[in-house]
């Protein structure tokens, strides 16, 4: 049965509702949906930030570190009196500052193969803005069981890219099937990175979960995009699923148990 929308919520998402693409079913569809967002750092906050003014009924937030003071530069959700708060307490508190219709889920610990199943839970969409490869690979192989969709985002000083990976497509192992060796993809700790860079790429992140949850448009299924900050240019790349991925090829994992991510996150042929 779908939710009905009261008088407060019909002048909030007015813009929504007077989009054909929208509209009141589509509205109620968004608040009824629920999204969980690993990381609420640079990628994190923009999509955070936008998944709740649009009023997803629920976001989960998965994130084990405070707010610093160099985080500010680029994490807008949290400010100044929020450093060495959670920061999942200082995104629960902009969420629900920002729109009380959104139950904003917190979860203060690290997603790893150990709790992976438990936090992806019942979710329509994950939101991955993770800032290693690891916690990548945990989720692209457990949401791929799960049959849950994951829009991924990733950063590099200029640079960001971002594609969907949705049940019956590709994975993130038909696009890239091994980790790059430890050390070899230096952080923004280590290289920095343009404040607002993050922002555009987790409004990219916000708009592909948007879509998910509606089922309206064409999202980044099969496509990695690229976006260059420096030369604002955009290009879109094509990818096709593996039949030999470990992961949703023809004999595709079914359990995570027994992969070593800790060890390379390498999946070895039976």
């Amino acid at each position: 049965m779908t939710l009905s929308l009261d008088a407060t919520q019909l002048d909030r998402y007015s813009r929504h509702i007077i989009m054909e693409e929208v509209g009141p079913e589509g509205q109620a569809r968004l608040l009824e949906g629920s999204a969980l967002v690993l990381g609420a750092g640079g990628l994190g906050s923009p999509a955070i930030q936008y998944l709740a003014a649009a009023g997803v009924g629920t976001i989960g937030i998965v994130d084990d570190d405070v707010v610093e003071r160099s985080n500010l530069q680029r994490q807008i959700i949290h400010g100044d009196a929020d450093v060495g708060d959670p920061k999942v307490e200082s995104a629960r508190r902009y969420v629900e500052a920002l729109n009380p219709d959104v139950t904003v889920e917190t979860h203060q610990t690290r997603l790893d193969e150990t709790n992976v199943h438990d936090l992806i839970g019942e979710h329509d969409v994950i939101v991955d803005c993770a800032d290693n490869f690891r916690t990548r690979y945990v989720i692209n192989d457990a949401a791929r069981i799960e049959s849950i969709p994951v829009v991924h985002g990733a950063i590099y000083k200029f640079e960001g890219q971002a594609t969907t990976l949705v049940p019956d497509g590709p994975c993130y192992r038909c696009l890239f099937p091994e980790p790059p060796e430890p050390g070899t993809v230096p952080d923004c700790a280590t290289t920095g990175v343009l404040g607002v860079l993050p922002g555009t790429m987790g409004c990219i992140q916000a708009t592909e979960a948007v879509k998910v949850l509606l089922d309206v448009g064409e999202t980044l299924a099969g496509r990695l995009l690229f976006y260059d900050a420096m030369e604002m240019s955009v290009e879109t790349v094509p990818y096709t699923q593996k039949m030999d991925c470990p992961v949703c090829g023809e004999d595709g994992i079914e359990t995570i148990d027994g992969i070593d991510y800790a060890g390379g996150c390498r999946i070895d042929a039976d």
